[in-house]
């Protein structure tokens, strides 16, 4: 039986808790419960995201700001009924429910910024130099950019569809699952060569 303080303080990997994720601006101006209907399949959920995603970007790029983690189906209804910013519960690119499918419907996402490459995007720095970095170093399922802060939507499956979005010009699909990227792997690495060592930063 969970209680909201367990619940909270439930580790899902090496620098994530439960508590990092359960923050809503929509559900606290709103007044509407954030909680899972099924606890534990939001922590199994949970823990794939942070250890295949989410640890590595940390241990690469320094501190990531999660913006937007999990979203109960209430919260998130809600969200879309009035145009906040929420996909609807069933669109299947939905990520913030993690206790909407189980088996090979499974996925846990989260809307993320990384302070280290949101100071060169507004310095002018491609989104797709971090998009092709992502899509050449971890098993993520797909990717949404959007204009402020170049945040973007990470989402893990058990089976990745490697697919790429944005809202940021070149607006609409950079990739699309299963399909074969648009440029050559040197011409990718080429992009990112002065990007930080892939997971280079040794925590005590």
């Amino acid at each position: 039986m969970w209680s909201l303080e367990t619940f909270g303080r439930v580790r899902l990997s090496k620098h994530f808790y439960m508590r990092d994720f359960l923050y809503s601006e929509i559900g606290n101006f709103h007044e509407i419960s954030n909680l899972p209907r099924n606890p534990d399949l939001v922590v199994e959920h949970g823990r794939m995201l942070c250890t295949q995603l989410l640890d590595p970007l940390e241990e690469t790029f320094g501190r990531i700001a999660i913006r937007s983690g999990y979203r109960s189906p209430e919260l998130n209804q809600y969200g879309n009924d009035n145009k906040l910013n929420c996909a609807r519960n069933d669109n299947p690119i939905e990520c913030h429910i993690w206790d909407w499918g189980q088996g090979k419907d499974a996925i846990a996402g989260t809307s993320l910024a990384i302070p280290w490459f949101t100071d060169r995007y507004e310095q002018g720095r491609d989104w797709r130099d971090l998009a092709w970095w992502v899509h050449d170093h971890l098993p993520y399922s797909a990717m949404w950019f959007f204009p402020k802060l170049c945040a973007f939507n990470l989402d893990w499956r058990p089976h990745p569809r490697a697919m790429i979005g944005s809202y940021i010009a070149p607006k609409g699909l950079l990739l699309k699952a299963g399909a074969a990227p648009s440029e050559p792997l040197a011409k990718r690495q080429e992009r990112y060569r002065d990007f930080p060592q892939f997971r280079g930063i040794a925590y005590p």
